[in-house]
């Protein structure tokens, strides 16, 4: 095993990154400050990739601390843009699963709580009562919402619509796949040109995706240990292939766009694109070191990435 890495303080890591690395820093007071905040792991270890050379160990020439530092603060704001338009959807999921499974039972809590309501399979045998036993909670000992509380004071019934708000995306993308088909294809008709099992998949990756937003870890170019299905748009804007397997827009950041062509309206859609193209030109503008191919290729963009909006789903 490797030694372990020495402690260094603030300035032994600024004359690390300087005498050994060969990374430029203009202010060492401002660079001090953001590693104070940030910490070295943080920063330095999660934003270099884009100006470090893996075989001579050191930056590429004319790297500077102000580079890595742009490069934190476009995923930070990356970040905030996909959180809140995840939330959309998280927010339409649990609007529609409620409606819908209220509208072929009961809004009784005691239907919820039904095994038999559920798709009952080899593969959903054991997530079938670990989703009951949150919704249980919920409706019979939970004290934390005050809306949960009066419901069941006032009424003795706990809605599932009211249920609905305490779950979280992955709670929610978990439930819906635990529906009955026919409960399925109710719900994921408000999503054109998404079927049942699309839409399970779009939601397990957008579930995972949200947890890396929120619990503050390197987005953009984050890969998930899932794809998302194979669409339309992938053909029509001409992702290569190797093999049968598309190369980009399966489980990185252009996934996640693609799940937003498909999972949001069009209005929401193009705002967010509208955005996402003005970090992007911002952030490139941003550093003499930093071409826009390169951010691009980090995220899973193709060259084309804009034209998603051209195509029919």
């Amino acid at each position: 095993m490797k030694s372990i890495k020495p402690f260094l303080t603030y300035i032994q890591q600024i004359q690390h990154l300087t005498q050994n690395k060969g990374l430029i820093i203009n202010d060492l007071s401002a660079a001090q400050d953001a590693l104070e905040k940030i910490s070295y792991y943080a920063l330095i270890g999660g934003y270099k990739d884009l100006f470090y050379d893996r075989m001579t160990r050191t930056y590429k020439a004319g790297t500077t601390f102000a580079d890595i530092l742009l490069i934190y603060y476009f995923d930070d704001a990356l970040r905030d843009l996909v959180f809140k338009y995840i939330r959309i959807i998280e927010q339409e999921m649990r609007s529609h699963i409620s409606y819908h499974f209220c509208e072929m039972y009961s809004n009784k809590q005691s239907e919820y709580l039904n095994p038999s309501n559920y798709y009952n399979t080899k593969h959903s045998k054991s997530s079938i009562p670990k989703l009951i036993n949150i919704l249980n909670y919920t409706a019979n000992n939970d004290l934390e919402h005050e809306y949960i509380v009066y419901q069941r004071k006032t009424y003795g019934n706990v809605p599932l619509y009211a249920v609905m708000k305490t779950l979280t995306l992955g709670q929610t993308s978990k439930m819906y796949s635990l529906l009955s088909p026919s409960l399925k294809s109710r719900i994921s008709k408000h999503f054109s040109g998404v079927s049942q099992l699309d839409l399970t998949m779009h939601l397990r990756l957008l579930t995972h995706f949200r947890n890396v937003c929120a619990h503050n870890e390197r987005l953009f170019s984050y890969k998930d240990r899932y794809d998302i299905p194979d669409t339309v748009l992938h053909r029509k804007l001409n992702i290569p292939m190797r093999g049968q397997q598309y190369i980009v827009g399966k489980k990185d950041m252009f996934s996640v766009v693609i799940s937003f062509r498909y999972l949001l309206s069009d209005k929401d859609f193009f705002a967010f694109k509208k955005s996402l193209s003005s970090l992007i030109l911002k952030t490139v503008k941003g550093s003499p070191n930093l071409s826009e191919q390169i951010l691009l290729a980090s995220m899973g963009f193709p060259s084309n990435w804009k034209m998603i909006t051209r195509y029919r789903k």
